[in-house]
């Protein structure tokens, strides 16, 4: 069956999507400033506001919305105004929101499967609802994630310079906690509150691998969270596995592929050349000797070798085709 041809898997679809863009472009953010947890603390709270929505009857995600964002101008005013440090701000933020979580739980009547789909997802049963909400959500973090990026990069690389370039650091800090809070609210019915900080943090991972700036990589972190996200419902609707749990596991599998190519890459590439012998003629446009467009720069043949420079000293790169003195010049001196 054409799993299209069903609304609630295209509403689930949908839903994974904008998760899956929206997650990653903040967490880009929280690795810069390695607070990778920070997503797994704000879960935790956030399940405290879940109860509170599901014990009062209210709904449980604008509950859990407004908990979350109170936890992280909570902790961005404790770690300005205070002399606990980040770390200790977000071993409370754990401790004090899980424990509220399991106490206002423990006096509710609702179903644990109710509270289940919070803690590890239950993408298949979003409704239209709920996907307007994902979605205006969604939006507004990728409005001010875009439009901040450069600010936001700023602070995270470091804070002093920025303050003294006049950049609103408290305010910019202050943002980047409220949209990690947001994100985390609007995913947990995607992954789960406990497998958020994943989705988060693994498709930043896999883009530092491949990217070569930060615009790539956000961009790649951003394509990667769409894979794990689509890819993972798709995979947990035909398995019958639990889909927070599947895009997570996939968002796994995705980091440790490219981690394998990279590497591969990367002995491919030493093999293909090789330190040259100590000699002290040193190549230029009018040196003599034959030159040989390769790639991003230019070998100089000499002896039978192709030489290229590498930083401050020379390498020979060893190929067969081109050591020929009759090889095919891209240029002469």
């Amino acid at each position: 069956m054409d799993i299209l041809a069903l609304a609630f898997m295209r509403q689930a679809l949908l839903a994974a999507l904008l998760v899956g863009v929206a997650a990653p472009l903040v967490g880009v953010f929280l690795v810069q400033r390695r607070m990778s947890l920070i997503g797994d603390g704000m879960g935790h709270v956030a399940l405290a506001g879940v109860a509170v929505g599901v014990l009062t009857g209210r709904a449980p995600v604008l509950t859990a919305l407004v908990a979350a964002v109170l936890a992280a101008i909570a902790i961005e005013v404790i770690r300005l105004r205070g002399r606990t440090n980040g770390d200790v701000a977000l071993a409370v933020m754990f401790y004090g929101g899980i424990a509220l979580g399991v106490v206002l739980i423990a006096r509710s009547t609702s179903s644990p499967a109710n509270l289940t789909a919070y803690l590890f997802g239950a993408i298949l049963t979003t409704s239209a609802s709920d996907l307007v909400v994902v979605a205006l959500l969604a939006a507004t973090v990728l409005a001010v994630t875009l439009v901040l990026r450069q600010r936001l990069f700023a602070v995270a690389q470091d804070e002093e310079y920025s303050r003294a370039s006049g950049l609103p650091v408290v305010a910019l800090n202050l943002t980047l906690a409220i949209l990690t809070a947001v994100t985390v609210v609007v995913a947990m019915r995607i992954v789960g509150l406990l497998l958020i900080s994943a989705l988060m943090i693994l498709p930043n991972a896999t883009a530092q691998l491949v990217g070569r700036s930060f615009a790539g990589t956000m961009a790649y972190a951003a394509l990667f969270g769409v894979v794990s996200s689509i890819g993972g419902v798709w995979i947990s609707y035909y398995a019958g596995t639990p889909s927070g749990g599947t895009i997570v596991l996939l968002a796994i599998a995705l980091f440790l592929a490219a981690s394998a190519l990279v590497g591969v890459g990367q002995r491919v590439a030493r093999t293909r050349h090789t330190s040259a012998e100590r000699h002290d003629h040193e190549h230029g446009p009018h040196c003599g000797h034959v030159a040989i467009e390769h790639g991003d720069h230019v070998d100089y043949l000499h002896d039978g070798h192709r030489h290229a420079a590498h930083g401050d000293h020379w390498d020979e790169h060893a190929d067969a085709s081109t050591t020929d003195p009759a090889a095919p010049e891209s240029s002469r001196p």
